[in-house]
């Protein structure tokens, strides 16, 4: 899928997301290009790095790592769903909550970042797999309209927003 959707096909929240999404090339590319780099970084991190906090009050490097991998599988069934017609509303999450249940500081970076490149080797297939006609159907998820192309470009540009924060205030 090269198109990115039209601003009618996702919410103000989700905007900052796809608006970090390169404009050219196919978004399934643009997501394993990305992921070779994002894991390159990873895995370049020692375990103390991972327990790692900015502040007090902020997530750990392992927790932001068990976030990314956690959105990319409620983004990826989101995806799914609307892509095989779902029209019933998807739920939305809370991130915080979603991380101190995920109790991820309990693992190791390692074992964390191997989580992470199975899901988005899942969430990847499933982009490939696409039929062209199913990137252009909406649906409800978090009580707003969205795109099947416009999540992907969440999962883009989600990556991206958390990549810039580990690097300015986790890698300095």
């Amino acid at each position: 899928m090269i198109q990115r959707p039209e601003r009618s096909e996702y919410s103000d929240y989700t905007a900052r997301y796809v608006s970090l999404v390169p404009s050219e090339g196919e978004l399934a590319t643009i997501l394993r290009v990305q992921s070779d780099l994002t894991f390159e970084l990873l895995g370049g991190l020692t375990e103390e790095q991972g327990s790692y906090r900015y502040a007090p009050d902020k997530w750990s490097v392992k927790q932001l790592i068990g976030h990314l991998t956690d959105n990319d599988r409620i983004m990826s069934y989101r995806l799914l769903a609307i892509a095989r017609g779902e029209q019933a509303p998807l739920p939305g999450y809370e991130e915080n909550s979603y991380a101190a249940a995920g109790d991820f500081d309990r693992f190791t970076l390692q074992d964390l970042v191997r989580q992470y490149k199975l899901v988005r080797q899942s969430t990847l297939a499933l982009l490939e797999s696409l039929p062209e006609e199913a990137w252009s159907r909406m649906g409800t998820a978090s009580s707003a309209p969205i795109s099947v192309r416009a999540i992907a470009c969440v999962i883009i540009g989600h990556e991206l927003h958390h990549l810039a924060v580990l690097k300015e205030r986790y890698l300095q």
